[in-house]
């Protein structure tokens, strides 16, 4: 049962794991459950930013921290990950790596796309199933699934993107049903735009935005509480605006904005 007066290591455990944990919202989380006194294996592909992260982090909460350097598109690799650290009494998984293309799907690389899914979705679901059982068996945990607010229709120019977030959407109520009761808590976390590297890597014009620190923070403070978190203003006002309106109007609207915050690319 939730408890506020408990901190996060007495809820859950002494270690989380967060992926996707070199910048941004990943990096947000990994500073916040530190503060929190989380010791944490850190995962990305930048094996040297992970490193800097984990020097700062020991530096200033004197926990520990394992850092991994692994490409989640490779499914060899999200395996590595699992089996590096079993013998680790991971109590929280964050399950955070992800990346986005924008623009029309046919004119991506296929190849591209594919990479996408297995980084969105498989890793994810992979991670969740392996944690989930050790996690279960223990009696206690958390994961944090990030999601998106896109996650509630299909958007043009962020097709492939919008649904990898729909899959995680799904999943993430799905596992909140069947894990009533195990001790595991299970939160969907879905933001609007925020203020991280993924516009630039996807070639996207935002306007406003919250921070990745807004993000992780908000989240933390749900788990155990609510089922799915919108951190926020911005998100929780879309949030409104998609409740309120049918799918197919929330597909074409979704398409116009995107449409004008790739306005750079090529129809």
């Amino acid at each position: 049962m939730f408890n506020s007066d408990q901190s996060l290591v007495k809820r859950y455990g002494s270690y989380a794991l967060v992926t996707g944990a070199s910048e941004g919202i990943g990096r947000a989380f990994a500073w916040n459950l530190a503060q929190e006194g989380m010791s944490l294996v850190l995962v990305a592909r930048r094996e040297h930013l992970l490193q800097e992260l984990a020097n700062e982090i020991k530096q200033k909460h004197r926990v520990d921290c394992l850092v991994v350097g692994a490409d989640l598109a490779n499914k060899d690799e999200v395996e590595r990950v699992v089996q590096m650290t079993q013998s680790l009494d991971i109590g929280v998984v964050v399950c955070n790596a992800g990346f986005g293309i924008a623009g029309n799907f046919l004119d991506h690389d296929v190849h591209h796309e594919m990479e996408m899914i297995n980084v969105n979705c498989y890793a994810l679901a992979k991670m969740t199933h392996d944690f989930g059982v050790r996690l279960k068996e223990r009696g206690r945990g958390a994961v944090f699934l990030l999601s998106s607010i896109v996650a509630t229709q299909g958007i043009a120019r962020s097709a492939n993107y919008a649904a990898t977030k729909a899959y995680v959407l799904s999943l993430g109520e799905a596992l909140q049903e069947e894990w009533k009761g195990s001790g595991v808590d299970v939160l969907i976390v879905a933001p609007g735009p925020v203020d991280t590297g993924f516009s630039a890597r996807s070639k996207m014009q935002f306007g406003q935005t919250t921070t990745p620190q807004v993000v992780a923070k908000e989240s933390i403070g749900a788990i155990g509480r609510k089922k799915i978190v919108h951190p926020g203003g911005l998100a929780k006002l879309m949030k409104l605006g998609i409740l309120m309106t049918p799918r197919f109007l929330r597909v074409k609207i979704m398409s116009l904005i995107m449409r004008r915050m790739t306005q750079k690319l090529p129809n």
